[in-house]
């Protein structure tokens, strides 16, 4: 069968067809949103290991993302704890004060603030910060918050692509090549992200304007509150700041601290700053339970059954088979390879985790460069990386599954009683996705051929 002689795999056609036939039909379920994401994603993925395509041992140590999860505990205990002091309501009110209230310059702040936090945080970890701000400025000005929503998902993707730390993909990308530096990622990157921010910035103001109304009355009354009232405890908002500015500076500079021999890599980061907050804040096990209670376990969940569903099409060669056969088809042409690459990776990052599938592009990037006389560090190959990195980065905008970001943030606002759907993310995220995606085709034309 052709897909074995592309793909090397050593299951049989039967299991490479079972496992596209249980990806695509949990898919379905995911989408028709009839039923729980997390309670479909976990009937897949046990699917994958009942009918043998994927091995419960490789299923838990191998596909699922043990560092994901733990660095989304983390931080949502970090943020639960945070919450209750008070904090994050005064940073609303101080922040919408700031702009008097106009919502469309709220959207602009908030998208901007989401995409610079990204760049230098993971994503993940971004949104969860910026969207209890964003719930308790909608909140006070009586607004929808589903365009600020949709922005910070969007932004939190963006934003990540610019630097070397910003996304996963960008991380193994410049670990598999260390020429790739973070000021190399920064310049070759962040000017088409500059770009890029503005367009959609200015797309969702042309969606969104007519939604973007406050009443002069609420915006008075926004004015004329007093941001302190919302603290509930000093005490906890004094510990709450140390240990999140804390937290956010190990992220930033972790990548030194690898160098002199500490490794404190962003899950063991968040994990600390959880537990060094709840060592000082929780009193009782009744206060403990209450933290943990309010972990997005639906989330948590949904993660783990979906990266064991990837796992599935992964384990049978599917994902390295359409690889392969694109830059097979591309004839070893850089140019045509990188606009494959390209468009390849924003489509899979939609649609499947963009780490398997970097994963397995970076050998096959190195291969069509030794197998055209080039070096995988020259800089003709380059290109081929920046395509990698704005493909599997960008498109994760295209669906509501297509980013880590997304999930936690349909999570939190289905959580707050708001609308966040399969289907209403991706009619806003598609077309926006493709247009970046063109950008980004334009930039490397010109900046590279």
């Amino acid at each position: 069968m052709q897909v074995l002689m592309f793909t090397g795999a050593s299951g049989s056609s039967l299991q490479i067809y079972g496992a596209l036939f249980i990806f695509l039909v949990t898919y379905a379920f995911i989408i028709s949103e009839k039923i729980s994401r997390a309670i479909v994603a976990l009937l897949g993925a046990l699917a994958m290991v009942i009918f043998g395509i994927v091995r419960l041992e490789s299923a838990l140590f191998e596909y699922v993302e043990w560092g994901t999860i733990v660095l989304l505990i983390g931080m949502m205990i970090l943020v639960t704890i945070a919450n209750q002091s008070g904090l994050f309501e005064y940073i609303a009110i101080r922040a919408a004060k700031k702009t008097k209230g106009d919502p469309v310059k709220i959207l602009i702040l908030l998208s901007g603030l989401t995409a610079l936090g990204s760049a230098f945080l993971d994503n993940v970890t971004t949104v969860l910060l910026i969207v209890p701000i964003t719930f308790s400025i909608t909140k006070v000005l009586k607004i929808k918050p589903f365009p600020f929503l949709l922005a910070e998902v969007l932004f939190a993707n963006i934003g990540g692509t610019a630097t070397l730390i910003g996304d996963p993909p960008n991380i193994m990308i410049g670990a598999a090549n260390p020429h790739l530096t973070f000021n190399a990622f920064l310049l070759n990157l962040a000017p088409v992200i500059v770009l890029i921010t503005i367009v959609t910035i200015g797309i969702l103001y042309m969606i969104f304007r007519k939604h973007l109304h406050v009443e002069p009355e609420d915006q008075q009354k926004l004015m004329e509150i007093d941001e302190n009232s919302y603290i509930v405890s000093r005490k906890l908002v004094t510990r709450s700041s140390i240990v999140l500015v804390s937290t956010i500076a190990l992220f930033v500079i972790h990548p030194l601290l690898s160098r002199i021999g500490l490794h404190l890599e962003a899950p063991a980061i968040a994990i600390l700053g959880a537990t060094i907050l709840m060592l000082l804040t929780i009193e009782n096990n009744h206060q403990l339970e209450e933290v943990f209670a309010r972990v997005e376990w639906t989330t948590i969940f949904f993660f783990a059954g979906l990266f064991i569903l990837v796992g599935g099409i992964q384990e049978v060669g599917v994902i390295r088979f359409l690889a392969e056969k694109t830059i097979t088809l591309t004839g070893g042409d850089i140019q045509t390879t990188a606009t494959a690459v390209l468009w390849l990776s924003g489509i899979a990052s939609a649609t499947i985790d963009n780490i398997p599938f970097v994963a397995t592009m970076i050998p096959l990037i190195n291969d069509v460069a030794t197998g055209i006389g080039l070096s995988p560090d020259s800089q003709q190959v380059d290109v081929l990386w920046w395509s990698l990195s704005l493909g599997a980065c960008l498109g994760g905008n295209g669906t509501l599954i297509g980013a880590s970001a997304n999930v936690i943030v349909a999570g939190l606002a289905t959580r707050q009683g708001e609308k966040f759907t399969y289907g209403r993310f991706l009619l806003y995220g598609a077309p926006i996705t493709i247009v970046t995606l063109i950008i980004s085709q334009l930039y490397l034309w010109i900046r590279y051929y």
